[in-house]
């Protein structure tokens, strides 16, 4: 890790279970992912953090804008970023898509409807699925699929960083149809019932979104197969554990170890077959 670059650092810091799976993607794409998440990290960093870096972030918007239209930012993170969107060929509609999303988390706190969520989720996870795809060179019929997978993973975010998002102001699991009338803590302990039975469909939710995004996991060539699954997989595990025991969402961050990813990671590779 000593020669780890500035992107992989940013990657790393954001997401461990990415990480590690993107590191069995052939070199050329790992660079592209490393590429893609450094610029989406670093978006999500400034309106993640205490105070919140809104100058900063509208700042990194419009060098981006501008960069699309010829002029560089002279900021690696944004013109590696604008490159590779016109290399693999990223749709300047869905990086506004992801801006409109991380401004969102600027000005708005709580989302009371599914299509509420949705709308964020589709700038925030789902466009990632699309810039992936394109990463890969997949066909246009991943799409569907692709998207889901972003939206089923940002779900299970959304479930295990609860406490997290409280201490942050937010909620983004709508309560509309719940009797809880709150994800605090103390009105998840007054009533633990309702409290798991709203987990429970939760994942739920997840699990059908998680589905769609399986079916077609075998447009994936094998190369590009084992580490979308085992991300995919850890998701899954995440869920599992949660679903277990919804209130341990207080207790502690659920992430997987490095050991599991790579055991998973290892799993993969001695099961892989090829899809019909």
């Amino acid at each position: 890790m000593a020669h780890t670059t500035s992107k992989e650092k940013i990657f790393l810091k954001g997401s461990k279970t990415y990480f590690t799976s993107s590191l069995f993607f052939p070199p050329q794409v790992r660079r592209d992912v490393f590429t893609l998440y450094a610029f989406l990290r670093v978006a999500d960093d400034l309106v993640d953090s205490i105070p919140q870096r809104a100058d900063d972030f509208f700042n990194m918007r419009q060098f981006w804008r501008n960069a699309e239209l010829g002029t560089p930012a002279n900021d690696p993170v944004v013109d590696d970023f604008v490159a590779l969107a016109k290399r693999v060929g990223f749709k300047q509609e869905w990086t506004e898509a992801f801006f409109h999303s991380m401004e969102l988390d600027l000005v708005k706190k709580e989302y009371n409807t599914l299509p509420e969520t949705l709308e964020y989720v589709y700038g925030s996870a789902e466009v990632i699925g699309l810039y992936m795809m394109r990463i890969m060179g997949l066909p246009d019929e991943s799409e569907h699929p692709a998207r889901m997978l972003g939206r089923a993973m940002q779900y299970i975010n959304f479930i295990r960083d609860i406490n997290e998002d409280i201490g942050l102001g937010r909620r983004y699991l709508p309560l509309r149809d719940s009797v809880l009338t709150s994800l605090l803590p103390d009105e998840a302990r007054r009533k633990p019932d309702a409290f798991r039975r709203f987990v429970a469909e939760e994942i739920e939710r997840y699990l059908g979104w998680q589905k769609e995004a399986e079916a077609g996991f075998c447009h994936l060539p094998r190369r590009y197969r084992i580490p979308v699954a085992t991300a995919s997989d850890m998701y899954a595990w995440t869920a599992a554990t949660i679903r277990r025991d919804p209130f341990i969402v207080y207790e502690r961050k659920v992430k997987p170890s490095r050991l599991r990813i790579i055991a998973n990671i290892i799993r993969r590779f001695a099961a892989i077959r090829e899809c019909p």
